[in-house]
């Protein structure tokens, strides 16, 4: 007769009893929940030079009606330094709900005095420390021992080249110095230097050269398609075609009397 081990509950039941192991499974650890990286992007500079709301209003919607597209839901920075009243302390959160009414979304302010970046703060805005103009001019100093001006002389980074095509979505960015591509930037890619941009191929996306502020910056390309080409923060938008005498041509860009210039490469 065979014998059964176990508990038993009923006559025909048993509870088999099973040991209990002394291995403890290791849990794995999830990873961590976020990561802090840096980035570069390009955004819109509002220059704030009044503080009127009406007239800012009236501006913005003039401009706003020539490129609906691009400055849809866009981000912008205000840039408090050519304010009119320099120490005037301005109404954020009057000034805020109007950009959104204006589908434009204000993310921060640069430069100002100390109490407008904390009523910029406290209407829950950024305090942009970078995107200050960047000083490419021979700067003057006196040496301490002879007494003599010597000249400083800012030399500009290595260039970037690029020889791969640029592809929708991408961007490229020159830190320091100036960017050139060997290959198309095609539509919907975005192509960015301190310095110059020469583009020896088809330009059918974004460029924008002197970010830091360079207003001595230039883009020269092989072939002008460009969605948008942008010098020292001064830009234009391209949602038609281009001109005759520009479209597909070898051409520059670059500012004149603080004007964005393009001509033909003769």
């Amino acid at each position: 007769m065979c014998k059964q081990s176990g508990t038993p509950l009923q006559d025909d039941l048993f509870l088999e009893e099973t040991p209990t192991s002394s291995v403890t499974e290791k849990v794995a650890k999830p990873g961590p929940a976020v990561e802090l990286k840096g980035s570069v992007f390009t955004l819109p500079v509002l220059r704030l030079k009044r503080s009127d709301l009406g007239a800012i209003e009236e501006a913005l919607s003039e401009r706003i009606s020539q490129s609906k597209k691009f400055f849809e839901n866009a981000p912008v920075v205000l840039d408090l330094e050519h304010l009119e009243t320099p120490a005037e302390v301005l109404d954020f959160a009057a000034l805020c709900s109007l950009l959104r009414t204006l589908q434009l979304v204000p993310v921060g302010v640069r430069q100002g005095s100390a109490e407008q970046q904390l009523a910029a703060v406290e209407a829950g805005l950024a305090v942009l420390r970078g995107g200050s103009v960047q000083e490419t001019v021979a700067a003057e100093s006196k040496d301490k021992k002879t007494g003599e001006v010597v000249k400083q002389v800012v030399v500009p980074s290595k260039a970037l080249v690029i020889d791969q095509p640029v592809r929708s979505g991408q961007q490229i960015y020159a830190q320091g110095g100036d960017l050139i591509v060997l290959a198309p930037v095609n539509a919907g890619a975005e192509v960015i230097a301190d310095g110059n941009i020469h583009i020896y191929a088809p330009l059918r996306g974004r460029a924008l050269a002197g970010v830091l502020g360079d207003a001595s910056a230039r883009i020269i390309v092989q072939s002008m398609e460009a969605e948008l080409v942008s010098i020292a923060g001064h830009y234009q938008i391209f949602e038609e075609r281009l001109p005759d005498e520009l479209f597909g041509k070898s051409a520059q860009v670059y500012l004149q009397e603080m004007a964005l210039t393009l001509v033909p490469l003769r």
